[in-house]
């Protein structure tokens, strides 16, 4: 571990709790802020979420933009957005003309196209005690210090079981089991991230154009890796949210997510030179149980990379001015 990154690198979200503070902060800065959250049928969660992002922008003025990205999802996820005004976008609309492809990743990367602001927040959708410090946690080191261009959370993660009950710090299963050990192994600079595939994150626009993006689960550890190579360990941070609560994934859909980030930290070994050049099979195979008995179950992951956004002669949507 880097103590000296982990001592000028780690915060506190009470660090930035003073909104007014922060807010003439921001306004000093000259830099306008875009919160984009990728969407996928979370109605049960996606109403309060936007109601404090909105209390945000319209109180504190830390909030320029706030946007969904949404996934085409079913319920009435993008039906709550569009009662509160806030901007809806799909993510198969974006980028119309390149080849399609699918997953929160992908949702990510294209939100780049649309979300106008120097800053970029991004918040997961699925959040139950969602409150105002998932953005000025975020927000805050980002305004503070300017050398700092990318920044994630970490938080406690309690696993909830399916009748409710509640074992604590026992979430980030696939970090620990699976992320952890390799980016030790291989980038033990990322070790010292507490939480490396936190679902929030935030960073300076010029970072994230620079980069390219993953598809599916496998953006969190590629954004990591990519940064890290581009602009170093200092240009990171991370800031303490204290818990987090959403609904845990079952184990056979936490076994496609470490597959698919499996297939990404492949291609990064490979770029590394510390890898085989015969790429790894794209095909998860795996057993459920139905009715007491074991039956083979074959799945396709495609992990597909995008290029740095930065890259492509695009025409991006509207104008975005500073509210």
């Amino acid at each position: 571990m880097d103590e000296t990154w982990l001592r000028e690198r780690t915060f506190d979200h009470r660090d930035f709790a003073d909104l007014a503070a922060l807010g003439a902060r921001k306004a000093s800065s000259g830099l306008s802020v875009s919160v984009g959250l990728p969407t996928l049928n979370v109605a049960k969660t996606l109403g309060p979420i936007l109601d404090v992002c909105q209390g945000l922008k319209e109180e504190s003025g830390l909030i320029d933009q706030l946007a969904i990205i949404d996934s085409r999802s079913v319920d009435e996820t993008v039906e709550i957005a569009l009662a509160r005004g806030v901007e809806v976008y799909f993510d198969d609309e974006i980028l119309p003309d390149l080849p399609p492809a699918a997953g929160k990743g992908e949702a990510l990367w294209k939100s780049l196209a649309v979300l106008k602001g120097d800053l970029i927040i991004w918040i997961d959708s699925d959040i139950a005690n969602f409150d105002a410090r998932f953005i000025y946690g975020l927000l805050g080191p980002l305004l503070t210090f300017p050398e700092i261009g990318y920044i994630k959370p970490f938080y406690r993660r309690p696993l909830i079981g399916a009748s409710g009950g509640r074992e604590e710090n026992e979430g980030g299963r696939v970090t620990e089991v699976c992320v952890r050990p390799l980016l030790s192994m291989f980038w033990p600079e990322l070790a010292n991230l507490i939480q490396p595939l936190s679902g929030e994150s935030g960073g300076r626009r010029q970072i994230l154009e620079s980069v390219p993006f993953f598809t599916d689960y496998a953006v969190e550890v590629g954004l990591l890796v990519n940064i890290l190579r581009r602009h170093g360990l200092l240009s990171m941070a991370q800031v303490d949210l204290e818990e987090r609560v959403h609904t845990n994934q079952p184990l056979h859909k936490l076994g496609r997510m470490s597959f698919a980030i499996m297939q990404a930290i492949w291609r990064l070994l490979r770029e590394d030179g510390l890898v085989m050049e015969k790429p790894p099979y794209a095909r998860r195979e795996t057993f459920a149980v139905v009715d007491g008995r074991y039956v083979p179950v074959s799945e396709e992951i495609g992990v597909v990379e995008r290029p740095p956004l930065a890259t492509l002669d695009i025409d991006r949507a509207g104008d975005f001015t500073e509210a």
